[in-house]
């Protein structure tokens, strides 16, 4: 064979198998682009904290002086919100098939640092507020939030942010006690009935709001003599005046901080809060709160009819510490059951989900969610997780098992939060750290640019992320199981109109492999493996597969 006939077969090789490949991506395209709705109940949360994702402006770092010496991983490390705007413009989060984004307070943080036995610690996590009116300069400006809004509405993706209505920052040296008809420095919590969870601190130095109390109060001094002097004293008041006015609500601690929350809705026309320690005030808050909420949003919505997304609602999810999915719509405090769902919260962070995917059969665990989900908890929704910012149990301390931890995560019925990491290995086991620190590392971005097995899990990630952001089938449809070996089930959503359908296969044999798929396309459909990224037609009830892969994620093209 001459060189010129090998050259011109070699030619028409590389031409056929781009066109291949650019045929296959078309056609990947057209199965990603349908008119999908927004639910939030099968929504793919990514939960960061703010000061320790990206680093997005250096100049803001020092720009409070926080220089005393802390204990490990305990002061600010430099993350911000300009920050995280940059990953949203890289594509980092459309990449993972992130929906929303869930950030820890942004409001300005105590001044100082405090010692409790874990080295001096500033409030770089967020939930020490010194001032509900001021975003943190350390986390930066009004001008850098409104532009994250922005870019993650252009970019399909929401933003949650985090309320705190319970307590204050820890007092410090710079940082007085807030009066005492505004918040109880004892007893503290005992945890052990509803009472002993509510009227009391959480923990030492951690005074509590009296949220029952419906006095009226007055401005605490720290705050009026902090506002005059950074010459907006006026324009707080006229406006503190307005809200009262118009919900005639009294001047009760708990009011002046939903107004002081409500505002970044109206403002900044962000989609949900997730809100702090609900359990340890009185349910009849929330209720309360989510008015307030869904009238700021409302007001947002008129004001701003351009930035509208969706009819959705204003999303509130709660953290009710140690709820989990088996109560269904109640956490018992011992004496007391309360439903947190009805006029309070959409969604609750489900604290079992860990344990489910660690000891159940994980067609059992399916079984399990979508029982509860679609009967006991139909229309609210659990936003589940595997690893968190708090929780010192998480499913994979050693970060062994990041395929398996994706899997279970992102192809069960609910919300899935991915906490910032979990996609990267991110080590949630750090040396020399006190208590929750350890959980709190900075993000690895070296390992996700340079490190081929982080870029494997990563790319693990990615796939299941994409496909579930695609179809509201896997988190908020309907469970069916197809076969038990090889395991392959069917997820199914209707809405208004809308039907989406998708087969999954686990744990399915490398190479060649065959999936019964009649009950959900017909004959002749032609399918997408988001998996492999390979399109193949339904023959007589199955699809063949050949990939180097064990999952299958096959949607309708």
């Amino acid at each position: 064979m001459n060189t010129r006939r090998v050259l011109l077969i070699l030619c028409f090789v590389v031409f056929v198998n781009c066109e291949n490949k650019k045929k296959i991506e078309t056609q990947k395209v057209v199965s990603q682009n349908t008119e999908e709705p927004f639910i939030w109940e099968g929504a793919n949360i990514y939960f960061l904290l703010t000061d320790r994702f990206n680093n997005g402006d250096i100049a803001n770092d020092t720009i409070i002086d926080r220089s005393v010496k802390t204990g490990k991983l305990r002061g600010f490390e430099g993350g911000d919100i300009k920050g995280v705007t940059q990953k949203i413009e890289e594509g980092y989060f459309t990449d993972l098939g992130i929906n929303a984004i869930w950030m820890t307070p942004i409001v300005e943080q105590i001044y100082g640092a405090t010692d409790e036995g874990t080295g001096n610690t500033y409030g770089y996590h967020g939930y020490w507020t010194k001032d509900w009116t001021r975003i943190d300069p350390n986390y930066g400006t009004k001008e850098d939030l409104k532009a994250l809004v922005d870019v993650a509405h252009k970019n399909g993706i929401r933003i949650i942010l985090d309320a705190v209505i319970n307590h204050t920052g820890p007092v410090t040296e710079i940082d007085p006690v807030w009066p005492s008809d505004w918040v109880r420095t004892e007893p503290q919590c005992q945890y052990n009935n509803y009472e002993n969870t509510i009227t009391c601190t959480l923990v030492k130095n951690l005074p509590d709001i009296k949220t029952e109390s419906n006095d009226n109060v007055e401005l605490p001094d720290q705050l009026v003599e902090k506002w005059k002097a950074e010459g907006r004293y006026e324009e707080e008041v006229a406006e503190l005046e307005e809200f009262f006015k118009r919900t005639g609500h009294p001047r009760a601690p708990r009011f002046y901080i939903m107004k002081w929350l409500t505002d970044y809705i109206t403002e900044f026309g962000f989609d949900g809060y997730r809100c702090d320690t609900v359990k340890h005030t009185e349910e009849h808050v929330w209720q309360e709160f989510k008015t307030e909420c869904d009238y700021a949003f409302n007001q947002f919505k008129k004001e701003n009819p351009d930035k509208v997304l969706d009819d959705n609602k204003f999303y509130l999810v709660g953290e009710v510490y140690n709820y989990g999915i088996s109560g269904g719509k109640y956490f018992d405090f011992g004496d007391k059951k309360v439903n947190y769902f009805d006029d309070m919260f959409a969604s609750q962070i489900n604290f079992e989900f860990k344990w489910n995917a660690a000891q159940m059969n994980i067609e059992d665990m399916f079984v399990k969610y979508d029982s509860i989900l679609q009967v006991q908890l139909k229309s609210y929704g659990v936003l589940n997780y595997l690893s968190s910012h708090d929780d010192g149990s998480p499913f994979d301390p050693k970060r062994e098992k990041p395929f398996e931890t994706a899997t279970k995560l992102l192809l069960s019925p609910g919300t899935s939060q991915v906490y910032y990491g979990d996609e990267s290995n991110r080590s949630l086991v750090i040396e020399e750290t006190i208590g929750d620190a350890t959980l709190r590392s900075f993000m690895n971005w070296d390992d996700v640019k340079h490190d081929k097995y982080t870029q494997s899990i990563l790319s693990h990630w990615q796939k299941l992320g994409q496909f579930r952001k695609n179809h509201p089938a896997i988190g908020a449809g309907k469970h069916k199981m197809i076969t038990e070996k090889p395991f392959t089930f069917y997820r199914s959503f209707t809405k208004e109109g809308f039907e989406d359908f998708v087969v999954i296969g686990l744990d399915l044999p490398k190479g060649t492999k065959s999936l019964n798929v009649s009950a959900v396309f017909k004959n002749g459909d032609l399918v997408h493996d988001a998996y492999s990224m390979q399109n193949v037609k339904v023959n007589d009830g199955q699809v063949n597969i050949e990939s180097e892969f064990n999952i299958v994620l096959l949607e309708k093209i």
